[in-house]
């Protein structure tokens, strides 16, 4: 085999579309491996992981790195990566039209009520995010890495233009039924979300129409959701204050389309969440908080709530593959996690049963841990979608290459006694995430037989097929759960047998 790298200064392409790139260049005859990329810190490292030698350069270049069979051609590979390189659309009939080429440009050619959704190195979105809400639209900024005063002064501006602001770092929505960013695909109905929170938007997402496809099947109205807001996982905080929530609900409670409103969120701050409460009494249609936070409901309670509220009963929420887990290999519980909600919520939830979790977001600051120092001897849950591990590269539920690195490090800790993961399914996330994943946690068990514990967040659907994915978990080796929630208590009860053994 043959190794090739070169840099090409001053070119650029989000994450994402590096990522379709290099999948597209591998999959051309007598391309080995393929890795397209800015060279940031993270991505340098992936690429030593994988043997290549990447000469001196600054994250303002792009690395293309191609490993070829000796008789392959480099010519044709490299033609590969201009070919996949370069940004079309579909146009009418068979011709391909490149795609507007800034902010102002798209929203030239918006309809009235258009939704701009921003994607752009953090360092940017804001100036486009601004460009949107001058123009009368509102925005979804899924960009990360924005600093918080910036966050600040975009919903600021929203606010005096009536306009609603979600993000940055919202990584979910549903606007009358249609998906953006990382959304799965449910049931209609009459319920609104306003979720400061991506997957902790997915979870309920998934467990509502779970519910309401029960409900459907007996006979019954069934439950669904006609709206879920995403305002950016900052919005509860002190700093911002709930600006973005504020709007939603008054959104939400002025749609007559909307019978229950439902507010998700990660820990947010006291003050926040007591103001949030005091609005939402006053408003017209009723309010169900599930605010996570110490001694607080998870979301699968909320999710029951909201059922009561509408006159149903839970369901039996479903899990599938409890032959496989055996006892627990060691004393301690890791936690790797696409979606930083679903890792909150099982730190708290791990928190009460076996004290301090480290994390690299902690719920205290003095457990935090480093980016590069994941794995440490005590119990440990990593958010791999966290600014600190996204910068330069996809967030996991696209590249979930960090994520299962990791997977193969903790299985052959011998402290490691469960391992608790997430799989969050959805338009946007990778079209079919168990072909990687579930390899990976069967070569994790190959040596020493580990629980496997995994909530699938996701419904039937969504287009990676709920029932394959789960079936593909299964034969791997896994235990798999709808609810987080449930799936944490799974971990922590297998510990606590070792415990007792």
């Amino acid at each position: 085999m043959k190794d090739h790298v070169e840099l090409r200064p001053g070119a650029y392409a989000d994450s994402v579309t590096l990522l379709q790139v290099s999948r597209a260049v591998q999959a051309t005859p007598g391309v080995v491996a393929a890795q397209v990329a800015m060279a940031t810190g993270l991505n340098l490292e992936v690429l030593a992981g994988m043997g290549f030698d990447v000469p001196g350069s600054s994250p303002n270049d792009m690395v293309v790195a191609l490993r070829l069979d000796d008789d392959a051609e480099l010519g044709a590979a490299l033609a590969a990566v201009d070919a996949a390189l370069v940004p079309t659309r579909p146009g009418s009939g068979d011709s391909r039209v490149a795609p507007p080429r800034t902010t102002g440009s798209a929203l030239r050619h918006a309809g009235p009520g258009a939704v701009a959704l921003v994607s752009v190195p953090g360092a940017s979105a804001t100036v486009e995010a601004m460009d949107a809400l001058e123009s009368g639209h509102d925005v979804m900024v899924f960009s990360d890495n924005v600093p918080v005063a910036e966050e600040v002064a975009l919903k600021t501006y929203a606010a005096t233009r009536g306009a609603l602001v979600m993000g940055p770092d919202c990584g979910t929505a549903v606007i009358d039924g249609v998906g953006l960013g990382f959304a799965n695909t449910v049931r209609p109905g009459r319920i609104g979300l306003v979720a400061a929170s991506g997957t902790g938007c997915q979870q309920l997402l998934a467990l509502l129409h779970h519910a309401g496809e029960e409900l459907a099947a007996h006979g019954t109205d069934g439950v669904g959701v006609r709206h879920a807001l995403g305002v950016g996982g900052r919005d509860l905080s002190a700093a911002v204050g709930g600006l973005a929530t504020r709007e939603a609900l008054r959104r939400l409670d002025a749609d007559a389309d909307v019978d229950l409103v439902v507010v998700v969120s990660k820990p947010p701050a006291p003050e926040v969440a007591d103001a949030l409460a005091t609005e939402a009494d006053a408003l017209g249609t009723p309010v169900e908080l599930g605010l996570l936070g110490p001694g607080q409901r998870d979301l699968t309670a909320v999710a029951e709530a909201v059922l009561a509220r509408l006159g149903h009963d839970a369901p039996q929420w479903p899990v599938a593959g409890a032959h496989n887990t055996g006892a627990a290999t060691g004393p301690l519980l890791r936690g790797l996690f696409v979606g930083g909600t679903l890792c909150d919520e099982s730190m708290l939830m791990a928190t009460e049963a076996l004290g301090p979790i480290r994390s690299n977001i902690p719920l205290a600051d003095d457990l935090a841990l480093a980016p590069d120092e994941l794995l440490v001897d005590t119990h440990t849950m990593v958010d791999f979608g966290d600014d600190a591990l996204t910068q330069g590269r996809a967030h996991p539920m696209i590249d979930p290459t960090l994520r299962n690195e990791q997977l193969a490090r903790a299985a052959a800790d011998p402290a490691t006694g469960v391992l608790l993961l997430d799989l969050v399914l959805g338009h946007g996330a990778e079209p079919d995430p168990a072909a990687g994943l579930a390899p990976a946690i069967a070569a994790a068990r190959a040596d020493r037989p580990v629980p496997v514990v995994v909530s699938l967040v996701g419904t039937d659907l969504d287009p990676q097929g709920l029932t394959a994915q789960r079936d593909a978990l299964v034969a791997a080796g896994a235990e798999v759960h709808l609810s987080n929630a449930a799936a944490t208590r799974r971990a922590l009860d297998l510990l606590s047998q070792l415990e007792a053994s």
